[in-house]
């Protein structure tokens, strides 16, 4: 029987919903968490624990960075992915809702904020890249990881006019943007999918901030993403921003165009929170499916 993987983004997604949906769903948290320290980044602890959003029992993953600027970190709600968005959008949002990209990613931005004080170390991909072959893990998952970067390079390097050399991951690069990304990898080893599906994106309106100002929702990145890689999205009258930059990279990553298509048995659920609260669940739920 063939192991399909559904994520269903009605929420939007962000690097840290990801890996909350992929823990709940089974993938292993004591070999993340040693494959995470192997890492030798510091500066942060991870948070595992359970959260209700309205009403929906979900898995609760959080990145918090120590000092302020982890303060600061968390209560964006990291949008990973819009890393740039996140940091530039001033949310980091990881856990704010989901969003934590800069300006251009949630994600990331998400981190960026969060961590965009964490320390203003700013990476560039290089650099990003060989702090991952520190990390344990299979060549197949270090590439996922290494994609995923790259297209938030890209996407933050079109948004903001430069060449992909020169985007420094203050955002991308932070130490939540590294952990949600890497953690991403390895729960997806974890998986082992025969197949991967992902539902439309599902995203709000108005603007975020970020270290620029306001930026409009989708950001930049996000835009750019969704552009890049033909990522379906579905706009909706909720204001605030659900895609991040990380999310939207880790959905470009696995998108094959398919659709949920026929009938199938549902075999298990994992769901990871937002951070952000939203008249509708904040949630993105990841199934294993088998066809019928």
């Amino acid at each position: 029987m063939k192991r399909i993987l559904y994520l269903e983004c009605n929420s939007g997604i962000s690097g840290d919903m990801t890996v909350g949906a992929l823990l709940d769903l089974g993938a292993d948290k004591k070999k993340l968490v040693r494959a995470l320290e192997a890492s030798g980044i510091g500066g942060y602890h991870l948070h595992f624990g359970r959260t209700k959003k309205c009403g929906i029992d979900a898995y609760d993953f959080d990145v918090h960075l120590e000092g302020e600027e982890a303060e600061h970190a968390h209560s964006h709600h990291r949008h990973e992915t819009a890393h740039d968005q996140t940091e530039a959008h001033g949310h980091h949002h990881h856990h704010g809702g989901h969003g934590h990209e800069e300006c251009g990613h949630e994600e990331h931005r998400h981190e960026e904020h969060g961590h965009g004080k964490h320390g203003h170390i700013h990476r560039n991909l290089n650099d990003v890249k060989e702090i991952l072959k520190k990390i344990p893990m299979g060549d197949e998952a270090r590439a996922r990881a290494e994609r995923v970067f790259e297209i938030v390079a890209q996407a933050e390097a079109k948004a903001h006019g430069i060449p992909v050399e020169e985007v420094h991951f203050h955002e991308v690069g932070a130490i939540d943007s590294i952990i949600d990304i890497a953690g991403f990898a390895l729960c997806m080893e974890d998986i082992q999918a025969d197949e991967i599906l992902v539902s439309p994106l599902t995203e709000g309106w108005g603007t975020a901030r970020c270290q620029h100002g306001e930026i409009p929702v989708p950001v930049p990145a996000v835009a750019n993403i969704a552009g890049a890689y033909g990522l379906p999205i579905h706009f909706t009258q909720t204001k605030g921003e659900m895609i991040t930059p990380t999310g939207a990279a880790i959905a470009a990553e696995l998108y094959s165009g398919k659709k949920l298509e026929g009938n199938y048995k549902i075999k298990k659920i994992g769901i990871g929170a937002g951070k952000k609260d939203f008249p509708h669940a904040n949630i993105l739920r990841a199934m294993l499916l088998e066809s019928v």
